[in-house]
């Protein structure tokens, strides 16, 4: 054999091994340079890649992505690792130490980034066909692993557990964490959640509904979620859907999208792009802060969503509408200095004052006028039965126009800027588009009246029923007692699962582990039979206890906030009250106040998200309640120190 033919086959016996297994795996004391284009790892089958990936001038995040891509569009990105904190694009790189750690540094100094592992037998890391980068070491054992810490991106085949959640992108060009979050709430149901700068609330599914009434199951607590190579996806809270093309497909992702809508997406391969083969949200104005504050959603079926700045305010951020607008004016107190702007057919969801029923139009326009911080009020009135609403607004986030809504926003503005803004509307003097005649509330009261009186003869009729019927009862003692308990009770928590207390009994081990205590009952921790575990609030057998048990049946059961804490059911046999809440890893805020677990970064979040359960609760719910005992051991917290304020169905 000719000595140049040996020296090549040599050659390639020893190159191609190399190149092969640097295609998908590195092993320890290896790193990955963002300044060589070929330390790229890609997956046995070509589908994904993982590397340095450009998010600005001079800023890289590792990421992984699809090597399939649409006609003119950027790699589809999965994963990130650091797509907080970008690193430079100069002498950054990603290293698998021999203790076993992934870190990522940038320009060789500072680790941004690392998987904190560690292991006494060599290791490597690989990108596998699924798409996950997984950490093993010789035994085959996963130290650590992508599909674990996604981003906003759910691929066949990786679970969503209790620990993670998608996070959407911040804009379509700009990868860091946004406001919108996929993730499984403390009643173990599949939600998706608006974190704005302000304020913070679910969106999805409807919270004003029951989880029953959504579709959803609240007493499966293993909280997993997987999508499967045929586009089908189940989640343990019941929630399931099906792709449109349903069936093996080559590749989907499931998406989180930086305006707050979950989509299915499916590659056509002889397209060569992605489409869209489900979404979780059909009306895109219903998104809550799609638009930011002081800004108005319109969409029309066949065209995209359209973002507009209220009258007398301009786009805060002319890159990005999540930032909304805000004034060009100031807003006195002072009554006589401000005046209301006719928007008909708008809507402004969450966030009033309260909510004030048979206001006339007059009535609910002084009320908003003597409201310092009243920014708007919305006014809906109905000729079929005489029924107004009135709906003083303290902040304008989540608003639409729709010709389906029956009602209209007034917005508050300066005295002089009115006329400014005359073209606005047809009509901007303050009137109710023949509705109802707005400034007398005429139409109101004429009917009002007519109506009332027919109410209030009824009522008297009734109320003469009621009384012969009590003298019954009074005479009927045997059945009474009985009959008033179950039937009180029940209406006052209806929605929850009644508890039998030999169940609650036998979940505390008859009430052997105590956790709490206060001047209402004492609270233990139960077990339940599907093992998830509880907190059991036993209150005192007095008076005074069954005023609490109906309190905070009442309120609690129609407030729902992921800093509030969240009662799964109830116990009422005789003098006997229970109440049965989700079970706080971590017990109460004072417990931890000394404790080394809580660095800064958790201390703001605690004050931050209390903060926000509050403003929920004082401003934003549809029950208007006031904490009177905000203190450390009314704020409990989870398992991630997440903290849910507790005991505001007693203030």
């Amino acid at each position: 054999m000719d000595l140049p033919v040996l020296f090549l086959l040599l050659s390639l016996s020893f190159s191609l091994p190399l190149s092969s297994s640097s295609l998908h795996t590195i092993h320890e004391g290896t790193s990955l340079s963002i300044e060589k284009s070929e330390d790229i790892l890609i997956s046995p089958d070509g589908v994904f890649s993982a590397g340095f990936y450009s998010v600005g001038d001079n800023a890289y995040c590792y990421a992984i992505w699809f090597n399939k891509q649409s006609r003119g569009k950027n790699q589809t990105v999965v994963w990130m690792a650091n797509r907080d904190h970008p690193v430079n694009g100069r002498s950054s790189k990603l290293s698998l130490l021999k203790t076993g750690n992934l870190i990522l540094s940038d320009a060789g100094k500072f680790t941004v980034w690392e998987t904190n592992t560690k292991s006494l037998s060599p290791v490597n890391l690989s990108l596998n066909n699924t798409g996950n980068l997984v950490l093993q070491n010789m035994e085959g054992v996963t130290l650590w692993e992508s599909f674990d810490f996604p981003t906003d991106t759910l691929l066949p085949q990786q679970l969503l557990s209790r620990k993670a959640r998608l996070i959407s992108s911040r804009s379509q060009t700009n990868y860091s964490s946004g406001f919108y979050q996929l993730f499984f709430d403390n009643d173990n149901t599949l939600r998706l959640l608006y974190d704005g700068l302000e304020v913070s609330s679910v969106y999805w599914p409807d919270p004003w509904l029951v989880s029953w009434d959504a579709g959803r199951s609240t007493y499966n607590s293993s909280r997993i979620a997987v999508l499967d190579t045929f586009g089908n996806f189940s989640s343990s809270d019941d929630f399931t859907f099906m792709a449109a093309d349903y069936g093996p497909k080559l590749h989907r992702r499931l998406r989180i999208d930086y305006d707050g809508d979950v989509r299915l997406y499916s590659w056509d391969e002889e397209g060569q792009t992605w489409f869209v083969s489900w979404q979780a949200i059909q009306g895109p104005c219903k998104i809550y802060g799609i638009c930011g504050p002081n800004s108005l959603c319109s969409y029309i079926v066949g065209s995209d969503r359209k973002c507009s700045c209220l009258p007398g305010y301009k786009m805060k951020n002319l890159n990005d509408w999540s930032d909304g607008c805000e004034p060009e004016f100031h807003l006195s107190c002072n009554t006589n200095e401000s005046g209301f702007l006719l928007l008909p057919r708008v809507e402004f969801f969450g966030y009033d004052y309260g909510f004030f029923p048979n206001y006339t139009f007059d009535q609910c326009k002084n009320l908003c006028s003597q409201l310092c911080n009243c920014r708007a009020f919305q006014f809906t009135f109905s000729r079929e039965d005489g029924f107004s609403k009135c709906y003083p607004k303290t902040l304008l986030l989540n608003g639409y126009r729709s010709p389906d809504f029956q009602g209209d926003l007034y917005l508050r503005l300066p005295e002089n800027n009115l006329s400014t803004y005359a073209n606005y509307v047809q009509d901007s003097e303050l009137n109710c588009s023949g509705q109802y005649n707005s400034a007398t509330g005429q139409d109101i009261t004429e009917n009002g009246i007519v109506k009332f009186m027919l109410w209030f003869a009824c009522g008297v009729g009734g109320l003469e029923i009621i009384c012969i019927f009590l003298v019954w009862c009074l005479l009927s003692r045997t059945q009474q007692a009985s009959s008033v308990d179950k039937l009180g009770y029940l209406v006052a928590v209806i929605g929850f699962r009644r508890f039998a207390y030999v169940e609650l009994q036998k979940a505390t081990k008859d009430f052997n582990e105590e956790i709490g205590r206060g001047a209402g009952g004492i609270v233990y921790k139960g077990v339940l039979p599907d093992n998830r575990a509880v907190a059991i609030k036993r209150l005192n057998e007095s008076d005074q206890g069954e005023g609490e048990f109906l309190a905070e049946a009442s309120i609690i059961g129609r407030i729902n906030h992921m800093n509030l804490i969240e009662m799964s059911g109830y116990c009422a046999e005789g003098k006997r009250r229970l109440l049965v809440y989700e079970y706080m890893e971590h017990g109460t805020l004072a417990q931890n106040l000394s404790s080394h677990a809580l660095d800064w970064k958790k201390r703001f979040d605690i004050a931050a998200g209390t903060a926000k359960g509050l403003a929920y609760l004082h401003e934003e719910c549809l029950e208007w309640v006031l904490h009177c005992d905000v203190k450390p051991q009314n704020i409990l917290l989870d398992s991630n120190y997440q903290p849910k304020v507790a005991d505001f169905g007693l203030s």
